[in-house]
């Protein structure tokens, strides 16, 4: 009788070391690891957030069941009847079946029904007003950090010199300003004492009675009350590109290939791209990366202030109406947007420098 026919567990046998060692690469990978402690902060932040929302005082219902009963001299029972089939929010159920209910809907890629607007669901109400914040936010973290790229170089090619102190120090003061105080001096001084612009009319994504297409006149609306927005993010930003910039590009033009390219004899023009201004600027894009993760959660006030209907603009209205699915929505959106982008930050920082992926235990 053959050893497979006598003993198919001791043929099985020598396939377990090989499933093992697969495992232990896998965990042992630098991918792996960042990618699995990702799900787990969007999973933690997402459950904090669940029950964070529900500490706050008071809820839309039982303030819709006393409107109700005020208005209509209904009992609380007529009322909480009328409440129930209006919302699809019960704040009487337990809160852990509750919160069952939100991970079951979850894993099926439902964040619920928005109890301040019944019957519309928050993934639409997300996909409406997020393009505005990620339009916004997005042009003006591209215009601050190539901007802020190329004065940073100016600064460190003209070192101790007064283009270096000047900018310096409009970039020092830049980068202290809080956005939503530059937004408040824009609305009083520019908008009201000055009068330069109409602030009622800038309100919102784009005009009342336009319809969205993609036509000039459309994309010029839309940039128009966008403007406000976007040169509060890019005065506010720009600041901190141009000092990282000059000081990362300090460093790079004393290390020894530039004294070497200097020495060949090559134009000062290719040495400040091709050896300079390409590996000054390898740092920088991580923290582009995870500058990018905070476009969703960074305009919260910005947007308040210039009335600008954006996924800020929202999550300001979801907390005044107590709407709780909705804000967990804009909160989870928000999670993984910093989540990604701190991940793409760990993944970048691993490809371009190697000792990081071998530390962490990647062979």
């Amino acid at each position: 009788m053959s050893v497979t026919e006598a003993d198919p567990v001791a043929a099985a046998a020598p396939t377990r070391p090989a499933v093992l060692r697969v495992l232990s690469a896998v965990w042992r990978s630098y991918a792996f690891r960042r990618i699995l402690k990702a799900v787990l902060t969007v999973y933690l932040v997402a459950t904090f957030t669940f029950f964070l929302v529900r500490l706050l005082p008071g809820n839309p219902v039982e303030v819709y069941i006393n409107t109700l009963m005020q208005q209509n001299g209904m009992s609380y029972d007529q009322a909480a009847n009328m409440a129930k089939a209006l919302y699809s929010f019960d704040p009487g159920k337990p809160l852990v079946v509750q919160y069952l209910d939100y991970l079951n809907g979850l894993l099926h890629g439902d964040l619920g029904n928005s109890i301040g607007s019944p019957g519309t669901t928050v993934g639409s109400i997300l996909v409406a007003y997020l393009p505005w914040t990620l339009f916004s936010v997005g042009i003006a973290l591209i215009i601050s950090f190539c901007l802020g790229i190329l004065l940073g170089m100016a600064m460190a090619y003209r070192r101790n010199g007064v283009i270096d102190h000047v900018l310096s120090v409009i970039g020092s003061l830049l980068h202290s300003i809080p956005n939503y105080l530059l937004a408040i001096m824009i609305v009083v001084f520019l908008g009201i004492q000055l009068n330069l612009f109409d602030v009622s009319q800038m309100r919102g994504a784009y005009s009342p009675g336009v319809t969205p297409e993609f036509s000039a006149d459309f994309f010029s609306d839309v940039m128009y009350h966008a403007g406000l927005p976007i040169t509060t993010y890019v005065l506010t930003t720009i600041g901190s590109w141009m000092l990282v910039m000059k000081s990362s590009t300090v460093e790079t033009l004393g290390e020894d290939y530039v004294t070497v390219a200097k020495a060949r004899g090559l134009r000062d023009r290719r040495i400040a791209t091709a050896y300079v201004g390409r590996n000054a600027v390898l740092p920088l894009f991580s923290q582009l990366a995870i500058a990018a993760g905070f476009v969703v959660g960074g305009s919260i006030l910005i947007e308040q202030v210039f009335q600008y209907q954006g996924i800020g603009y929202l999550l300001f209205r979801a907390v005044n109406d107590r709407d709780y699915p909705l804000m967990q929505g804009i909160f989870l959106v928000i999670t993984i947007a910093v989540v990604l982008a701190n991940l793409v930050a760990d993944l970048l920082y691993g490809r371009l420098d190697p000792r990081i992926r071998i530390g962490g235990g990647e062979r």
